[in-house]
């Protein structure tokens, strides 16, 4: 009897633990929500503030006893929900109507991206797996595509934070930059919305980049980057089958002798299928993307409570220097192909 009440207790304190964990991602998602509404903080977007208050929350205050399991639910099973919900935003006609030469500039732009920084990661000595999610996240659609690759080379909590950290810092420098040269590359408003769209790193950057010159950039620009996000699928299996067949460590290799599926990938498939056929209306899909969101937003300050800030320091620092000279090359690459070829 006093064994089961004593394992009934502990039960109860580690469930207690686990409701807590979730409780404080979503206090801190909501706190970071909120700090994206003042002066400037608006550019590099909710997701990478919510990482940056969870750090320092963890820091600072710590996490309850057994939260972890609460803060690891948001992380990776909210962080799924979110990208499932964010399938509404394709329109896989408008994609395919785009043309020949934007499908192509995107593609270009992924194998570019991967190609350059995971060579530069093993230049620098990154950590592979991190390296890899870096380059991912900045040819294809930053933490949705990290969020989708992650599960399937086994990285863990703190190689991921790294690598959506990275990525959404420098989209967010990068789209300043981009923004004060418009005036100077001499492009057309659709021209320039085709670069940002093939070279920035997020949407969220895309839109910030493209917005202020009006709707002919940013109609373009969107079009052009959720042609990157809709390679989000084939790429992943693609690269992540590639990355598993190089380990030669038994160790590691061990359970990787299958491709490891993320099957929340067909949600987002499914998703952005029903848009397409015109099943989910505007207004369904307008209320799913903030849906989205909101839970995005809540699974970022889970990733950014489950790092220890000296993790950070130490595989951080590589990162950022491969995501600075990858990002500067697919931008001179973008550019160029722009100017060569006619849109």
């Amino acid at each position: 009897m006093q064994e089961n009440a004593l394992l009934n207790s502990n039960q109860q304190r580690k469930i207690r633990g686990e409701i807590r964990g979730l409780v404080l991602a979503v206090v801190v998602g909501v706190l970071a929500h909120n700090i994206v509404s003042l002066p400037l903080l608006s550019i590099p977007g909710p997701l990478i503030i919510a990482i940056i208050v969870g750090i320092t929350w963890r820091a600072l205050m710590g996490i309850p006893a057994h939260a972890s399991a609460g803060i690891r639910f948001a992380s990776k099973k909210l962080l799924q929900l979110g990208i499932i919900l964010m399938g509404v935003r394709l329109n896989l006609n408008a994609i395919i109507n785009a043309g020949p030469q934007i499908i192509l500039l995107d593609v270009s732009v992924i194998v570019l991206a991967i190609g350059i920084i995971y060579y530069l990661g093993r230049i620098y000595r990154v950590e592979k797996k991190v390296a890899l999610l870096t380059a991912v996240g900045t040819g294809i659609c930053g933490a949705a595509a990290i969020a989708a690759i992650a599960p399937t080379i086994k990285s863990d909590e703190d190689e991921m934070v790294v690598s959506v950290a990275t990525v959404a810092l420098l989209g967010t420098f990068w789209s300043i930059i981009y923004i004060l040269l418009q005036p100077y590359l001499g492009l057309s408003l659709k021209e320039y919305g085709i670069f940002a769209g093939a070279t920035l790193h997020e949407v969220a950057h895309v839109v910030a980049a493209s917005q202020p010159f009006g709707s002919a950039a940013a109609d373009m620009a969107i079009l052009t980057k959720l042609g990157r996000v809709a390679m989000i699928v084939p790429v992943t299996l693609v690269t992540s089958f590639w990355f598993n067949s190089r380990i030669k460590d038994s160790k590691e290799k061990s359970g990787i002798n299958k491709i490891t599926i993320p099957w929340f990938i067909f949600g987002f498939i499914a998703m952005s299928c029903l848009n397409t056929v015109g099943i989910i209306d505007k207004k369904l899909a307008s209320l799913m993307l903030q849906v989205s969101a909101i839970i995005l937003t809540v699974a970022m300050a889970g990733m950014g409570l489950s790092v220890h800030l000296k993790m950070f320091k130490r595989m951080g620092q590589k990162s950022f220097l491969i995501g600075i000279i990858g990002s500067v090359i697919i931008s001179i690459a973008g550019f160029l192909a722009i100017r060569i070829i006619s849109f």
